[in-house]
């Protein structure tokens, strides 16, 4: 749920950032600037080396063997990402100059580079979230499988919803894996990644919320709640990369279905005596302030560190929270069981 609460906010984000001209690209001086870039090959005395190269990377005037290395046709660096980069960054110390306020770019703050990361602090942040869902994840298991007893016949846990939190864990993994290369290098296809693997993740998130808040056990059971959600799911997926990447459409989407989870855990946490339900407060709670830092947008602080990079810190503290209360469920549920089969 920890994710679900960031993923909301980071799709309104997402609606509102999504517009195809912003203040700064709209600015007449910029846009003379790139096109003199673009023709000339430099910004002011920076030299653009990309500019050097064909759209396929090849070295104009060269042989075919002359191409830039692979790690700089991954990153999808070209000559007119590079002059609208460089141009932005003149503009920017021109405006500070005059004392003026940055000004967004095709909807972003302008971010300075670090070596390959284009937005660095929230790459960064990203990929220890990352670590941390893949610590919980394997804490996790290791409790399940073997620190925890087993049923005597089969083999498999006394918990019911094992199976659902490997899942979980996993697509977790794979949202953040995917989160931190698109703050890497935001193009089209870590875009549609980034987006898709997001909305899997609340997509299951709910599933598991409704199956877990309402006791669910018998597969038939679990079927019947999953199957109709997973083919929405698989439909919306399809539809955001092979038809239209409507970033309104996913953020209503995804918004309803966050929505019902927190809802679906808060009011669980609220009727039940499970011993870890203040922790499902604290997760809720800490979500619910991290929205402000969403909704003051402010630009980025030396050029690193903006209001969507801090909010990127909360992720850390409520991954390690959310996957606290798992293993405190697992606890309880396997002593609860094995109290009755005793």
């Amino acid at each position: 749920m920890d994710r679900c609460w960031l993923l909301v906010i980071f799709l309104f984000g997402c609606l509102f950032g999504a517009t195809d001209a912003s203040e700064g690209d709209a600015d007449p001086l910029y846009r003379v600037c790139i096109e003199q870039c673009e023709k000339m090959g430099s910004v002011g005395d920076i030299s653009i080396q990309h500019c050097q190269f064909l759209s396929d990377g090849v070295l104009a005037d060269s042989p075919w063997y002359m191409q830039e290395p692979l790690y700089v046709q991954w990153k999808q660096w070209n000559c007119r990402s590079d002059c609208q980069y460089f141009c932005m960054m003149q503009r920017e110390k021109e405006r500070e100059a005059l004392g003026l306020r940055p000004v967004k770019y095709y909807g972003k703050w302008p971010f300075k580079r670090s070596s390959v990361l284009q937005e660095p602090v929230s790459a960064v942040l990203s990929a220890l979230t990352l670590v941390v869902q893949f610590n919980g994840w394997l804490s996790f298991f290791l409790l399940s499988y073997y620190k925890l007893p087993l049923r005597p016949h089969s083999g498999r846990t006394y918990y019911e919803y094992t199976c659902l939190w490997h899942i979980y864990g996993l697509l977790s993994m794979n949202a953040w894996f995917w989160g931190a290369i698109y703050h890497t290098r935001c193009f089209d296809l870590t875009e549609k990644l980034d987006h898709s693997s997001s909305v899997a993740l609340i997509g299951f998130a709910l599933i598991l919320a409704v199956l877990r808040t309402f006791n669910v056990k018998t597969e038939a059971s679990r079927v019947m709640i999953g199957a109709p959600l997973l083919a929405f799911l698989t439909t919306h997926i399809l539809y955001l990369n092979f038809y239209k990447l409507d970033h309104e459409l996913n953020m209503k989407v995804c918004v309803a279905m966050g929505i019902g989870q927190v809802l679906l855990w808060s009011v669980w946490a609220g009727v039940t005596r499970h011993p870890s339900r203040f922790k499902i407060w604290a997760v809720v709670i800490g979500g619910a302030m991290a929205i402000f830092l969403e909704l003051y947008d402010f630009p980025p602080y030396k050029g690193y560190v903006d209001s969507h990079a801090l909010w990127h810190a909360t992720n850390i503290p409520l991954a390690y929270l959310w996957w606290s209360f798992v293993y405190e469920d697992v606890e309880f549920r396997t002593s609860a069981i094995t109290k009755k089969a005793r």
